[in-house]
Parts: structure tokens; C-alpha cells; sequence
């Protein structure tokens, strides 16, 4: 039997997501959106381009939350998107109200379901949407991955090399106080300074914090979509696929790097399970410092949400 993946929001990313998803064959899709006929038109439109992939999934789009039923795994990607000039915590009390109504209906109708969360501001959104009673580590938020990519694809654009060859991590939350760490890129295991000077390593930095307002300020009436769906995916496929695989992420923590009672972007391994272990890793004092002033970012952005 296949696994259920029902997603909600079938705006950019959520389409691009059930698109994406569906390509891999990972599993059913439901979209689900508030506007009718949008998951619908794009449901069926997504489900007509799989017989060039020979992918034998069903895909669905509706505006009733009963279609979720018995979905192995849910995505919120409800919400309103930036525009130029408005930074991810701008969203927050409108998303807060809409990913607060959308996960009661998740947890009503799919009370098992791994949930990923994806709306701005996320790592507030995320704890929205833990409070409908899911638990802890069966919620997680996507940032990490979409920041880390971000940073590697930088990385490889100056240095001239292959993106396969580069591996990276971004921490603490998703916003202009996000932590590239630098002392754990590599580029086929070498050191960054192997291959870029000092100052192209801070203006990587700089761009990868600001990634999201560079596409948001191109776009103008949007955000961005590709690379967030991209991420997603790749949580989707690590968790129902049991893959064990370690992945920067929001996650709940409970002594994790000195913090608990808090959701934020750590390395994580993600499996059948959701997160099956927080990884820790050694931080700098600077580090550990930014770690610090993100975890209570976070926890102001929470209080003022009523949580």
C-alpha cells in the first residue's frame, strides 16, 4: 500500500511540492486548498504529467478536510507569502491564525501523520502548529535544508566547483539570524579556505541569510518555490522511506545544545518516526552565542502569538 502524503496550501510551494512528490512516486497526493477548483485544476494537471515518468501514484485536489483521512504524512504550506520589504516575521500574526485552524483539521482527521511544516515565520509556525496536540517529534519544520542548499549552491558558484562536491549546514532559525557554519562546509572534505578567500566566504554568508528577499525582491508578488518544494521533498523521502538520513531542520528540543521547550533548526536524523535523534555538534563560543540569540528570537516571536 502507499504511503498518504495530503498537502495543504496549493498555492507555489504546496503544487510544486505534491508536483515534485508525485514525480518521485513517493506516494498519493492530496492537495488541499481553501480556494475551489485551484487544488483540483492543479491536482489533476499534475496527475496528466505522470505518464511521461510512468508513475502510477493518485493525485487528488480538493477543499474538504475529510481527504486527509489516514494520510501517513501531512505538509502545511498555508499562508501568506513576503513581498519586498517585509521581512518572515511581518507574516506572523495573520499565518499564525490560518496554520492554527489548518492543523486542528490535521490533527482531527489525520491525528498520525508526520506534519512538515513550511509557512512563515517557521519557526514560530511551527510550534502554531504543535499546539493542535501532535507529538513533538512527529511536527518539524523545513528551513535548514532550504538554507543549507542555498548556502552550497553559493559555495559551488565561487569556487567553481561541482555542488556535489560541497556539503553544508545552517542552523538556529529560519531568518537574517540563521547560522551558515563555515567551520562545517567542505568541498570534497576539504576546508572552504582551500578554495575561497576570507571575504568570499563572508559575502556567501551575508547572501545565504538574505537568499529568500534576494528571489522575493526578482519576484516582486511572490516567493520563493523551486527550492523550498526541493526541501520539502527531500524531508518527504527521508521520513517515509526510513532513510535515517541527517537533516537540518526545526525541531524540538529537550536539553539539545543547552535549550529546551523550543523548536528550532538543528541537524536531525529523520526517519519512519519523524525525528528519531537530535544531532549535537561542537559550536564555537561566537556560535554558541548566535545560537543563543536565535533560540530567543524564536521564543519572542512564540509569546507573541499566545503561546
Amino acid at each position: 500500500m502507499r504511503p498518504k502524503i495530503s498537502i495543504i496550501g496549493a498555492g507555489n510551494v504546496g503544487a510544486t511540492t505534491a508536483h515534485l512528490a508525485a514525480l518521485k512516486g513517493l506516494g498519493d497526493i492530496v492537495l488541499v486548498d481553501v480556494v475551489d477548483g485551484v487544488p483540483q485544476g492543479k491536482g489533476l494537471d499534475i496527475l496528466e504529467s505522470l505518464p511521461v515518468e510512468r508513475k502510477s501514484v493518485r493525485v487528488l485536489g480538493g477543499t474538504s478536510y475529510d481527504s486527509i483521512a489516514h494520510s501517513d504524512l501531512v505538509v502545511i504550506t498555508a499562508g501568506l507569502a513576503r513581498k519586498p520589504g517585509m521581512s518572515r516575521d511581518d507574516l506572523l500574526v495573520k499565518n499564525a491564525e490560518i496554520v492554527s485552524e489548518v492543523s486542528k483539521h490535521v490533527r482531527q482527521y489525520a491525528p498520525e501523520a508526520i506534519v512538515i511544516v513550511v509557512s512563515n515565520p517557521l519557526d514560530a509556525m511551527v510550534h502554531v502548529a504543535a499546539a493542535a496536540g501532535f507529538p513533538s517529534r512527529k511536527v518539524i519544520g523545513m528551513a535548514g535544508v532550504l538554507d543549507s542548499i542555498r548556502f552550497a549552491t553559493f559555495i559551488a558558484e565561487a569556487a567553481g566547483v561541482s555542488v556535489d562536491n560541497v556539503q553544508t549546514l545552517v542552523l538556529g532559525g529560519h531568518g537574517d539570524q540563521m547560522i551558515p557554519l563555515t567551520s562545517c562546509a567542505r568541498i570534497a572534505g576539504l576546508p572552504l579556505e582551500t578554495f575561497l578567500t576570507k571575504e568570499q566566504i563572508e559575502t556567501i554568508v551575508e547572501r545565504t541569510k538574505n537568499g529568500g528577499i534576494e528571489i522575493v525582491n526578482y519576484l516582486k508578488t511572490g516567493s520563493a518555490y523551486y527550492a523550498p518544494a526541493a526541501s520539502v521533498v527531500e524531508m518527504i523521502e527521508a521520513i517515509l522511506h526510513d532513510k535515517k538520513k541527517i537533516l537540518p531542520c526545526a525541531c524540538w528540543l529537550e536539553g539539545e545544545y543547552g535549550f529546551s521547550g523550543v523548536f528550532i533548526g538543528v541537524p536531525a536524523v529523520l526517519g519512519r518516526k519523524g525525528v528519531e535523534k537530535i544531532v549535537e555538534i561542537s559550536l564555537s563560543n561566537q556560535e554558541r552565542e548566535a545560537f543563543a540569540k536565535n533560540v530567543g528570537h524564536v521564543r519572542e516571536l512564540v509569546s507573541k502569538v499566545g503561546l
